[in-house]
């Protein structure tokens, strides 16, 4: 359970048994033995805030050249609702009502709107005419 710093709101997060292993094969891999400890720790000791992890991935984007025009922890969370859309398949609609209460949007559309899925259903309104 966390509670979100832009609304305030409790949210209860499940982490499944795949990612629990791989949380612990981080853990593992860093040498971490309390479980309350956080993996990533600044020079100073404290956690990293999400404008230094947003600093950190411009780093890796232009050390690496990667061609992403916008690479922050806010796409990965874009990232991750375009990826559950697209796993849904035909369960889409379903996929985006959950989405929609996970990222606590007032609607499905405001959802949409934000993985950009209304200005993609559009653009495949376009490409399917035919002169």
């Amino acid at each position: 359970m966390l509670k979100e710093q832009k609304t305030g709101k409790r949210r209860i997060i499940k982490i499944n048994r795949g990612f629990q292993k791989h949380i612990r094969d981080c853990f593992d891999a860093l040498k971490i033995t309390n479980s309350q400890q956080p993996c990533f720790i600044s020079k100073k000791g404290g956690v990293y805030s999400i404008q230094r992890i947003n600093y950190h991935f411009k780093e890796i984007k232009f050390k690496y050249g990667l061609k992403i025009k916008n690479f922050s922890t806010h796409t990965m969370r874009k990232t991750l609702g375009r990826k559950v859309v697209e796993a849904a398949g035909k369960d889409a609609e379903m996929a985006l009502i959950r989405l929609s209460e996970m990222y606590n949007h007032s609607s499905t559309q405001v959802t949409r709107r934000y993985l950009g899925l209304r200005q993609q259903e559009l653009s495949e309104v376009y490409d399917a005419l035919d002169f």
